[in-house]
């Protein structure tokens, strides 16, 4: 299956983890979270204008005579579903997000690891709103990236505006308009940008968010761009405050753009060092003789129930010969046992990078770990 991964435990352990971490912030940011078909029918993209300005990037296969496409991106389907029943201005801005699965014809020369696929999921999203309401949804989306960014610790951040590509939709006054509202939305969050001509989607130009690993490799992750062609070309309408009916605008955005490509970066950034609360195994308890076995594996049920990924190595081997293999594998904590430890009802704890952090109650090293996750720190 090229460019389409399959996940291993510790690999989608980072990802649900990273998918966890998002929904929190949609859900503070006030979006409904929904799921849209991972195939629509051919209408609907010729409706939108994939189908002739998208459609050498698109899977397509036929099934009673009627020809569908795999979607390569969520926002045809978040329409349909803002289509169901009457929508109000009062309902408006209406926020929108998807964990969506979608697949696009890549090239198999452009493939590469994570960080070039053909299948991904996108943590997108899609805001329904008035012109007036803008700026504002913009700059929650501003600041909601760079919220996300500073999680995992990326400062480094380049902004690009890319405008309209030649192949494109809508008359170009939309296009000016489109283009001045999101430069003024930079403006008034005072981020410095450059301009990409020619650059934009099909539909609306975008601003991109474009970060740097640790080798200094330009990646573009997250894009919020605006649509003011989408919602009129399939038919979506709102009743306004003077009992007209409008056509909305259409915010896209994604925050860290596809969840496959992130963990690629932070895989590189980390150097598999990845922060506590994101760390594939979390706790490692390891026995020095047989005798602490039912110890060891009591710390590690006691561990597991109090939300951490932990495990034991119970091996017949050198207790430095098991730290040595689980530091290399970069698990934040080990925990080891011996006799005094079993005897004193503790643990003594190393971290990866080698500290020794002495002998505890297990209580306070959960205690511990809990407030390392909690506060997501990075070390």
């Amino acid at each position: 299956a090229p460019g389409m991964v399959f996940w291993h435990n510790d690999g989608w352990s980072i990802y649900t983890e990273l998918e966890s971490f998002v929904r929190k912030k949609l859900r503070e940011y006030g979006y409904d979270e929904v799921k849209g078909p991972l195939m629509m029918d051919r209408s609907l993209w010729e409706k939108s204008g994939h189908w002739d300005k998208y459609a050498e990037n698109m899977f397509t296969t036929e099934s009673e005579k009627r020809e569908y496409a795999v979607k390569p991106m969520n926002c045809p389907g978040h329409v349909q579903i803002f289509n169901q029943g009457l929508k109000s201005y009062r309902d408006l801005p209406l926020r929108m997000a998807e964990f969506g699965c979608c697949h696009r014809n890549e090239p198999s020369g452009a493939l590469h690891g994570l960080m070039r696929v053909r299948g991904f999921t996108q943590d997108d999203a899609h805001i329904f709103c008035t012109e007036e309401q803008i700026l504002e949804e913009v700059s929650g989306c501003i600041k909601m990236v760079y919220e996300t960014y500073a999680a995992f610790g990326f400062e480094n951040i380049k902004v690009k505006l890319s405008t309209r590509p030649e192949k494109r939709v809508g008359a170009d006054e939309i296009w000016d308009k489109s283009e001045a509202a999101l430069a003024d939305a930079l403006k008034a969050n005072d981020i410095e940008f450059d301009y990409q001509p020619g650059e934009g989607a099909f539909y609306g130009p975008k601003i991109e968010f474009t970060l740097h690993d640790c080798l200094d490799r330009a990646w573009q992750c997250g894009t919020v761009q605006l649509d003011f062609s989408m919602p009129g070309r399939l038919g979506s309408t709102y009743v306004a405050e003077d009992g007209e009916r409008k056509v909305p605008v259409m915010i896209h955005r994604a925050i860290l753009g596809s969840l496959e490509r992130f963990i690629g970066i932070l895989t590189e950034e980390f150097a598999g060092f990845y922060p506590l609360w994101l760390a594939p195994q979390q706790v490692m308890v390891m026995n020095i003789t047989d005798k602490q076995a039912d110890y060891a594996a009591n710390c590690v049920k006691k561990l597991q129930e109090s939300g951490f990924r932990a495990k034991s190595d119970l091996r017949n081997e050198k207790i430095g010969f098991k730290i040595r293999e689980h530091t290399l594998k970069r698990v934040p904590y080990m925990l080891v046992v011996g006799d005094k430890e079993m005897e004193a009802g503790e643990v003594a704890v190393r971290s990866r990078r080698g500290d020794d952090l002495g002998k505890m109650r297990l209580e306070d090293f959960i205690a511990m770990a809990q407030q390392e996750v909690m506060e997501k720190t990075i070390k």
